[in-house]
């Protein structure tokens, strides 16, 4: 009888430890999902990277890229061109 107890009660502090503690079961589960959100994260950013390194090697290659650009972000005008702005009413007058 006495046995039979212990051998419970050191099964039942096994498999708490098993469960619960910092390398058990749901620790481990918890890391895994971790490791697969930074691996997804991981892979959103090397492919940004991989545009952002094409795109370099596009402007390296010519000034075109460069200029469209230069138009569509910082609102250049090149020598000779006339800029024109439109602009719509908020709101229609009746």
């Amino acid at each position: 009888m006495v046995f039979a107890l212990s051998g419970l009660a050191l099964l039942a502090v096994l498999l708490f430890r098993f469960w619960f503690s910092e390398s058990g079961w749901f620790a481990v589960r918890e890391l895994e999902a971790n490791v697969e959100a930074q691996a997804r994260q991981t892979a959103e950013l090397a492919h940004e990277n991989r545009v952002l390194a094409a795109e370099v090697m596009t402007m390296k290659e010519g000034n075109e890229v460069v200029e469209a650009r230069a138009r569509t972000d910082l609102g250049m005008v090149a020598e000779g061109e006339t800029f024109y702005v439109v602009v719509e009413p908020d709101e229609p007058t009746p």
